[in-house]
């Protein structure tokens, strides 16, 4: 399995940070395992300019679930496509919290990304009370169940899930170890229950202040197959000794 470092800019970046691109390729031109950056929507062409023929891969931060229409401000898996996108984060936190998604709207999202050829990154990921109240596994279960699709239609790699605390994410605080390969374990154990022994292919990744000082740890835990990085991305020095941890890992 081929580990993946993505990184998510989220509403961060103009077209002088895209030098960070150029600084990142340069450091990293086989970096032993996948690579990608998911800029704001406006940066998504010039940055797979920068990243043609480079080992750097490129995505979108959201698309919506139909393929045209009347969706004024939204964005289809076809049109990210076309302007250079292999991958596609879909049901992130601040997504499901800032737009009200349901599990089921990003199930159709998901949907339409891997028609349009595009890896769907889901995210999935429990809050503060939820953990403090011990739902973390029930809440992450019912998840996974209302936002992937039903069935697999294609290779294994046109899906991804991502574990990201929501209590974790750019506060600098992260589960411990045993914490998240207690949920890793569990969404394996979910995916190969719902999949069958094919879903042991899926990559699970680990989001929630993930940075340089902290990767190699967790990426060592059972079935962390990657991170979905956030803020620590934006910088090649910082983003770089990730990807390159990983790639030890």
């Amino acid at each position: 399995m081929r580990k993946l470092a993505a990184g998510n800019w989220k509403m961060n970046g103009t077209a002088e940070d895209l030098a960070e691109v150029s600084a990142l390729i340069t450091a990293h031109p086989a970096p032993g395992c996948e690579m990608l950056l998911c800029p704001p929507a406006t940066l998504l062409s010039r940055m797979a300019d920068i990243a043609a023929g480079s080992a750097l891969m490129v995505g979108g931060q959201n698309c919506h679930a139909k393929a045209s229409g009347a969706h004024t401000g939204d964005i289809s898996a076809d049109m990210l496509k076309e302007a250079g996108a292999t991958h596609v984060i879909l049901g992130h936190s601040e997504r499901r919290a800032d737009h009200a998604e349901t599990d089921i709207a990003v199930r159709a999202k998901t949907m339409a990304a891997q028609a349009a050829g595009l890896t769907a990154i889901v995210c999935v990921g429990e809050t503060e009370a939820q953990r403090n109240a011990g739902e973390t596994l029930l809440v992450i279960g019912a998840q996974l169940a209302g936002s992937l699709p039903v069935k697999l239609t294609g290779a294994v790699d046109g899906l991804v899930v991502a574990y990201e605390p929501v209590w974790a994410i750019g506060t600098g605080r992260t589960p411990t170890l045993k914490e998240v390969g207690e949920v890793h374990a569990f969404i394996r154990a979910a995916l190969v229950e719902r999949y069958g022994e094919t879903a042991r292919a899926i990559r699970l990744l680990y989001g929630g202040s993930v940075k340089p000082s902290n990767a190699a740890d967790i990426f060592a835990v059972p079935h962390v197959n990657g991170a979905l990085v956030g803020g620590a991305s934006l910088k090649a020095s910082d983003f770089g000794p990730i990807v390159a941890a990983l790639a030890k890992a």
